[in-house]
């Protein structure tokens, strides 16, 4: 079994001194010229798309040392599951609001370091066209290798005012067995948090299990909620400013590298296609500059990663490249589009992983709503969703893990046998949209509830074995499904 990350920090320690050691330095250039403000890493940082021998951290500089306060109640909806603050001014100024954060121009740089390697990213300027994130993309790492990660972050003629601090593991070769722990949810609203002062519990008990790496699955924010409405650019940003500012979720991805998938209230509205129209002056192609400036992604938005001999996962796109709504009443319609069916086809069929998981941010085998048109699981996709669970069906150890729907459920579609496993909504006042007493024939566990789903790969007598368990938002085991290769 693998050293634990916080056994591994306790060894090695964090001292400033111990970065002066030049082992395959990559030197940075330093700018020094202009403001001499101080500059602050309010949002944290994330390790992100992190494959045997790269990672991309990402990060945005602040002016603040905190977002600003909660000074709104919240409230249940009347006729949803869900809350809403009371009497929110949608028409204040953004960096006013809620969980607000006015970003500033600087410079940031990125140190990893393991026992026997040394890397320092140049130093890269916080833009106001970039909303003041940064991208620092490493390569060159060694697989299955911890790294510490500091942040610093700096104004052009300043000192350096902002650390931060964290670590990483590297994915395994895949000559390697897998011995690992993920996590996965979905659908996560500012105004739904369970926490005042942290955010959302489920991030600090997934924390507490120590996962490898995290995948959220879709709908990090809501732009077409109030607190407030995403109907300018500058709204749509602050909704990822407020979000990332909870101390639950910083704590957590300085510890845990993520993946993301974007579904259609991170990108636009709901249900959104390539053409929809603007949610007020906020459009489309906004949405996507946004996604782009918060998730670091060096080429297409489907991407495939192998973690060890056993585990090989997929993370695809559902919203670029379907047919647009004026189209739909065509025969040949599409969610994933053509390139990318061909590239999941070749990729999922060359690979000799043990047990492969495809990440979707809508369902495959639901379930749904018979009111829903725009997912696999709903009869206006019946054609490619019928093919997408035969191929998958054909194919040993797949199973699918899918974002977007409120409720957390284990199905097995009954025509292939496919397996799909719906992690849930991050919080409970997240949750709704099913009735628990409504069991479907696919249907092997079902609750309403919110919270996380993880996954383990473990060897029992030799064997791989992949463990998935539902929890709640405190933690708690919920639901258990077991199988070996």
């Amino acid at each position: 079994m693998e050293e634990n990350r916080r056994t591994f920090l306790s060894k090695i320690g964090w001292l400033a001194g111990s970065l002066l050691t030049p082992v395959n330095a990559i030197w940075a250039k330093v700018p020094f010229k202009g403001s001499i403000a101080p500059v602050y890493f309010t949002n944290g940082f994330k390790m992100t798309e992190v494959s045997q021998s790269e990672v991309i951290v990402w990060s945005r500089l602040g002016t603040q040392a905190k977002p600003n306060p909660l000074i709104h109640r919240k409230e249940k909806h009347p006729s949803q599951n869900n809350e809403y603050p009371i009497d929110f001014d949608e028409q204040m100024p953004a960096e006013k609001m809620d969980g607000g954060l006015t970003g500033s121009p600087g410079w940031v740089r990125a140190i990893l370091e393991n026992k026997g390697d040394r890397m320092v990213s140049d130093w890269q300027e916080a833009r106001a066209e970039r909303d003041f994130t940064v991208h620092l993309s490493f390569s060159g790492l060694h697989p299955a290798t911890e790294y510490k990660v500091r942040l610093e972050g700096k104004a052009e003629k300043g000192e350096v005012t902002a650390f931060q601090t964290g670590s990483f593991k590297s994915a395994g070769s895949q000559t390697d067995p897998s011995e690992l722990l993920l996590t996965t949810s979905t659908c996560q609203y500012f105004w739904n948090h369970d926490d005042r002062e942290r955010g959302f519990k489920t991030y600090d008990a997934m924390r507490k299990l120590q996962p490898d790496f995290f995948v959220h699955t879709g709908d990090y924010v809501y732009y077409d909620r109030i607190g407030p409405m995403a109907t300018t650019l500058e709204k749509a940003r602050h909704k990822w400013h407020a979000m990332d500012g909870w101390p639950a979720l910083k704590e957590f991805y300085r510890q845990v590298p993520l993946y993301m998938l974007k579904d259609d209230h991170d990108l636009l509205k709901d249900d959104v296609y390539p053409d929809t129209s603007p949610l007020g002056e906020f459009t489309l192609a906004q949405g996507l500059q946004v996604w782009r400036e918060n998730v670091p992604l060096k080429g297409e938005p489907y991407r495939t990663y192998r973690w060890g001999r056993n585990l090989q996962i997929w993370l695809v796109e559902g919203r670029e490249f379907r047919t647009p709504k004026e189209s739909l009443s065509g025969s040949s319609r599409t969610i994933w589009g053509e390139a990318q069916k061909r590239w999941f086809v070749n990729t999922i069929k060359a690979s000799d992983a043990t047990f492969k998981i495809l990440f979707s941010p809508t369902p495959v085998v639901g379930p749904d709503r018979e009111k829903k048109m725009d997912n696999h699981a709903n009869q206006l996709f019946d054609e490619e969703g019928n093919w997408l669970r035969q191929l998958l069906s054909e194919i040993e150890g797949v199973f699918v893990v899918n974002g977007d729907r409120h409720w957390q459920y284990f199905s097995i579609d009954d025509k292939t046998g496919l397996r799909e496993f719906g992690a849930g909504p991050v919080s409970d006042a997240q949750s709704g949209g099913w009735s628990e007493d409504d069991v479907r024939p696919e249907h092997q566990f079902l609750r309403v509830k919110g919270g996380f789903l993880s996954i383990r790969l473990s060897h029992q007598a030799g064997r791989p074995k992949i463990e998935f368990r539902h929890h709640d938002v405190e933690g708690e085991v919920m639901h258990q499904e077991e199988f070996e290769a």
